[in-house]
């Protein structure tokens, strides 16, 4: 297989695993992570971050862009019941077409990873059944989610917040792989990446408590192959992101949700020790 089919065929994949790191967080978060049904979700979307980061450093050290836009996830919202199988039935498509990729390409590396993500969604699509054949009735036919108890514009607020968070985190994971042969700073960028997976968390954990989606909407991704100007956006972003997080700690609706305080005060020390790390780098390069 030439390099730029090869390059094509690994970021649709990466496109499946994204939509499925968005699908299984935003269900994690809509029941709580503190119940079996949400815990068991977001370790599903933790193991999902990992196969489309595999990609990813493929496709990196390959040469190519990485694709950072989802694919659509297709699911049957009708009750849990009908999400979970449609969670066993989108793993399960993966298998067949994981392996059957394996098979058309030459290098072993690739082949290994590709082998990988098959027997992994695998596995997956077994969790999934396992709790689709141990819900309870009342569980099954149910949804996940609570009444929204936030005001209109502050609920607005937070997506907005979300969304930038988003796009910031994957802008450092495309640095990352891109960037993965200029010593460490592909993984000090992959670091900073982890942290606002966090920071993003806090803040969709927020959104989904009340029985809404969180907003996964990315913004555009820049795509230089500079490290320079890669180092000198990844610094405009985070203290773009510290000003924006600083205003909304000092509003008065937000006074008055004090685990959400506590996430923006951890959120902008983190920010102020990124910025500078940054600004170091740039000066480095």
């Amino acid at each position: 297989m030439e390099k730029e089919e090869l390059i094509v065929m690994l970021n649709k994949d990466m496109a499946e695993e994204h939509a499925a790191i968005l699908r299984y967080l935003v269900h994690s978060y809509l029941e709580g992570e503190d119940t079996p049904l949400g815990a068991g979700l977001l370790s599903r979307a933790r193991e999902e971050m990992w196969h489309m980061h595999w990609l990813g450093m493929v496709v990196g050290n390959l040469g190519g862009e990485p694709n950072m836009t989802p694919a659509p996830y297709p699911f049957d919202p009708t009750n849990r019941a009908t999400i979970f199988k449609s969670y066993v039935d989108y793993e399960l498509k993966l298998v067949p077409h994981y392996m059957g990729e394996a098979e058309r390409v030459d290098d072993p590396h690739i082949k290994r990873v590709l082998q990988r993500e098959a027997w992994e969604s695998e596995y997956h699509a077994k969790k999934f059944q396992r709790i689709l054949d141990k819900l309870t009735p009342e569980l099954a036919e149910g949804l996940p989610g609570e009444e929204n108890e936030l005001p209109e514009d502050f609920v607005e607020r937070l997506q907005k917040l979300v969304a930038s968070k988003y796009t910031e985190m994957l802008q450092h994971i495309r640095s990352s792989w891109v960037f993965q042969k200029e010593g460490m700073l592909g993984w000090q960028m992959m670091d900073f990446a982890m942290t606002k997976m966090k920071q993003l968390a806090h803040l969709a954990e927020e959104v989904a408590e009340n029985g809404i989606t969180p907003r996964f909407e990315a913004s555009k991704i820049e795509k230089s192959d500079s490290v320079p100007a890669a180092l000198k956006k990844g610094l405009e972003d985070v203290r773009a992101a510290r000003e924006e997080h600083l205003k909304f700690q000092g509003e008065s609706e937000t006074q008055k949700h004090a685990g959400l305080l506590f996430s923006l005060d951890l959120a902008l020390k983190q920010e102020e020790y990124e910025a500078a790390e940054i600004a170091d780098w740039a000066k480095k390069s």
